[in-house]
């Protein structure tokens, strides 16, 4: 099948992601095109590496494959110390700046194989080839690399664009049920923040998605990568435009602090994160009561979530404080004003949100979050 192509800009230079299904067979040739390389590497986890070995292998020559490092690849393993880990293999190995880095997983595995593309002897080339919902319809995309700290969610890091991303739609077909369902909740957001007509396909083909159908994949998949190109095309170090990208990540990122990245899925943060902004836009007067329960429907449809965890609206409030977004002390929220459309804002206090917190955090807030009955 032929490959979409969809073209980013960045600082460093423009780059394509190539979106198809099966088109992982044309990475070597894609990979030939941006010159030549003294080595390539290849950092992955033992799941990941386990699911598509074969399918990397079939696609790029034996001789390339020589160096492939495993990585635990979990939230918690997200650190500074398995930066430094594959940095002194990449040494070991010779390694030079004429290397190239090619990341083989999800969201964990981009960011951290991308930030010691960004650190290793101060940049050495980078190409993507994501491997879940999340990271093929968001992360590999725009950039962004990083770690965790105790303290929040990807507080080191760097802006690095890749030289190529390859986003293979069959490799969804090895991913577990949990995460696909996950990865949604990043497809839904893009309809919610830049498109409505996306929006009201998803609220249409949700079950066909849910399949894994591939028309329905070969549709969402280069449409989200389309949104995000243009948005951090615009905006690449998300100095405004780029933080309507963080639609429901704000509380989603402070619950995955709170419950140390053991309770929930990144996706599944991110669906109580747009819960969460979506009851605080309509109590605050900025979202549309009559669409908000929309979003709350859709996201009940594609992915079950885990519960609310048991810690105080203080603790998460706390947690909110590192967010990126936050300037000269105030928190800024992305909210939605109507399906489609998105704007950053530093204007709801604390008692709004303290107030959607209290409610999440209470017996029958959990019931109607977790059951069928739309959040206004």
């Amino acid at each position: 099948m032929k490959a979409k192509i969809i073209r980013v800009r960045s600082a460093a230079g423009e780059y394509a992601v190539l979106s198809g299904a099966g088109i992982l067979r044309d990475a070597a040739p894609e990979i030939a095109k941006l010159g030549e390389f003294s080595s390539v590497h290849v950092l992955t986890s033992p799941k990941v590496w386990r699911a598509v070995s074969k399918a990397v292998k079939a696609a790029i020559p034996r001789d390339v494959l020589k160096n492939v490092y495993l990585f635990d690849d979990a939230e918690t393993k997200k650190n500074m110390r398995t930066v430094e880990m594959l940095c002194r293999k990449l040494t070991r190995a010779g390694a030079d700046r004429k290397s190239l880095i090619v990341a083989v997983g999800g969201g964990v595995v981009g960011d951290v194989a991308g930030f010691v593309a960004a650190s290793y002897l101060r940049g050495v080339g980078l190409v993507h080839v994501p491997t879940t919902l999340v990271a093929q319809v968001d992360s590999s995309v725009g950039g962004k690399t990083g770690v965790n700290l105790p303290e929040g969610k990807n507080l080191i890091g760097a802006f690095y664009p890749p030289r190529l991303v390859v986003i293979d739609t069959d490799l969804l077909r090895t991913l577990p049920e949990r995460q696909f369902r996950s990865g949604i909740a990043e497809v839904i957001k893009y309809g919610v923040i830049a498109d409505a007509e996306l929006f009201a396909y998803l609220e249409r083909n949700m079950e066909k998605l849910l399949r894994k159908d591939r028309d329905a994949l070969e549709y969402v998949i280069p449409r989200c990568v389309e949104i995000k190109a243009d948005v951090v095309s615009r905006d690449e170090r998300e100095s405004g435009l780029r933080e309507i990208l963080n639609f429901g990540h704000t509380f989603g990122h402070a619950l995955e602090s709170v419950t140390k990245y053991r309770r929930y899925l990144h996706g599944e943060a991110v669906a109580w994160g747009m819960f969460a902004v979506n009851m605080l836009g309509t109590h605050t007067g900025f979202t549309d009561k009559n669409e908000a329960p929309r979003l709350s429907r859709l996201i009940h449809r594609a992915i079950e979530l885990p519960w609310w965890p048991r810690v105080s609206s203080q603790a998460m409030i706390e947690a909110m404080q590192t967010d990126k977004k936050k300037t000269g002390g105030k928190l800024r929220f992305v909210l939605s004003p109507r399906i489609g459309e998105a704007r950053s804002i530093d204007s709801v206090s604390n008692e709004a949100v303290k107030s959607v917190l209290d409610f999440f955090l209470a017996p029958i807030g959990k019931k109607r979050a977790a059951g069928n009955e739309a959040l206004q």
